[in-house]
Parts: structure tokens; sequence; C-alpha cells
């Protein structure tokens, strides 16, 4: 049967919602409107005759980002690879906007079929890394002297540069959204917005930004797997998180992205949840443009 793909609009809310993809209370359904009416969301449909069997769309972050995601299929049409067909046309769709340099998706660890859609497209895996959350951190802070916050502008850009641009390693941009890290990124607002902490001597460095995905979070970025081996970091994230929780209507948590050596590292019977781990899949622009020509004509066309 011939396929369709095209942009989604709000008049293919029936289409979506007649979909039978397993998945008890899709918030896709509920964000619908927010995803086909705003500029920096774009969602996608594969149709087979008249009906939608597959969904997938991006969101630009930072000017310069695209992250794929919402991808789910009509368990009436699996089998069919109709999945990859259309992840290939968002790939090709988000790179056609000319200021997008990266495109990425993250999927869960134990996906394979996912990851295997990713890899065959061409897309690079990262290390993964846990979400892990936690309102107790008690168990974590002793009486050891809170860093100082970061105040100068400049300072804050050095860590930067050196920890993230440099390297390119990847920073977490948010919740959920992490990216390898460019200028674009470190915008002076976001700098201005984030809190900057050091310690004592100078050789370590403690971000925290506040985030609302259904909850509310306080945003730990912390690179170095040495969690437990400076004083002053779990108290300096403790305060904040106290102060932060103080100030929210509803029920706060602290986030922090963890590297397997690092969640190796947490206490027995420490507080975090610890989901699966998730693994971020991306390719630059120049990555893109110098795969063959038909390496992904092979699994999707454009209408």
């Amino acid at each position: 049967m011939e396929h369709t793909i095209r942009t989604l609009k709000m008049e293919d809310l029936p289409y979506l919602e007649a979909m039978q993809t397993g998945i008890e209370d899709d918030y896709v359904k509920r964000i619908f409107e927010r995803l086909v009416t705003t500029e920096n969301n774009r969602l996608f449909g594969l149709f087979l005759g008249e009906g939608l069997a597959s969904v997938c769309g991006y969101t630009i972050f930072a000017g310069s980002y695209a992250m794929i995601g919402r991808i789910r299929s009509d368990i009436r049409y699996r089998g069919k690879d109709l999945a990859t067909k259309l992840t290939a046309h968002v790939l090709k769709a988000a790179f056609e906007l000319p200021d997008i340099q990266w495109v990425g998706a993250n999927t869960q660890e134990e996906n394979a079929p996912a990851r295997r859609v990713l890899e065959k497209l061409g897309l690079y895996e990262h290390p993964p890394l846990y979400g892990a959350t936690t309102k107790d951190l008690a168990q974590f802070a002793g009486d050891a002297p809170e860093w100082l916050e970061l105040l100068d502008a400049g300072r804050k850009k050095e860590w930067l540069e050196r920890l993230y641009i440099k390297p390119g390693a990847v920073f977490p941009y948010e919740c959920y959204y992490l990216f390898p890290a460019s200028e674009a990124l470190f915008s002076a607002e976001k700098i201005a917005e984030w809190q900057f902490f050091e310690n004592a001597s100078k050789d370590r460095m403690l971000i925290l930004k506040k985030d609302f995905k259904k909850h509310y979070y306080l945003h730990a970025v912390y690179p170095w797997n040495d969690l437990f081996g400076q004083p002053g970091l779990w108290e300096t994230i403790f305060a904040a998180y106290r102060h932060y929780a103080a100030q929210v209507e509803e029920e706060a948590f602290v986030w922090m992205d963890l590297s397997k050596e690092q969640a190796a590292s947490l206490p027995e019977g420490h507080s975090f949840e610890l989901p699966s781990a998730w693994v971020l899949y991306g390719v630059s622009r120049n990555s893109f443009n110098m795969m063959k020509n038909d390496s992904l004509s092979s699994v999707g066309k454009h209408d």
C-alpha cells in the first residue's frame, strides 16, 4: 500500500486519536495543539490510505539543534518499517532548516528496535546516561561549607569552554534534552539565568538550573566522577534545593544526568530513582552532508 508523509495540522487530531499504539494516556494527544501550532515544533504523520500509521516530529533548541521524538506507530501496521521511513523524512526535514547544525534523538538503552532505526539512519551513539531524580538529599549533605556562587560571566564562559565546547562534550541543556556542546547552547541570557558554583580550590564547578517537565526540577550539572570526594558539593545542592522547593507550589525534585560510573558510586540505600539509562544519538550537518546520496533515500522519500 502506498504511503504519504505530511506535516500534521490541528484538524488531524481525530486521526491520531484513532491510532492503536498501545500507549495508555498518550501525552502527545494532550499537547497536540502545541506541537502543531508553535514555531519550534513540527509533527509529521505517515498515512496508509486514510489511516495514520506512524507519527514523528522534532523540536528546536537554542536555534541550532533539533531533537527528534514523539515516535509512535499503530500496532496494526508494525513490521512494515514505517517508523524508519518517517524518521528518515523528519531527519531530512530538520536539516532543510538552514540554522540547524545538529539533529538527534534520545531512546532508552534497552529499546533495541529504536536504536536500530537511529543507527540505520546514520546517527552516532553517545554514552548512556541516567536521568536520576530525588527529593531527599539530607543523607548526602553534612556540615562542610557550601561552595561560593560564581558571578563573573567571563569565568563561567571559561568553564564552559574547557569542559564542554572544546571537547564537544554532551551538555544537559534541559531535563531530558542533552546536546553536544557548541557556542549556540550558551547564550548570555542562559549563562545569566543558570547558577554557577566553584569549590575553594577552584578546580571543580557545579551548575544549577531550574526546569519544569510535568514536575519542578532543580537540574544539577556536575561532570566529574568524584561525587562523594568533594566536600561541600552536596551541601551546595541541598541548600539550593531547599530554597527552590520552598518557592514552588508543587512538589520539587533534584535531577542529575549521571554516567554509569557516577551511578555506580552512589552509596547503598541512596534515594535517587534510576530509571533505564538513556542513549543519545545524533549527527552534525557536516556528517549528514557527507552521507552517500542513497543512504536515506532507501528508507524514506520526501513528498
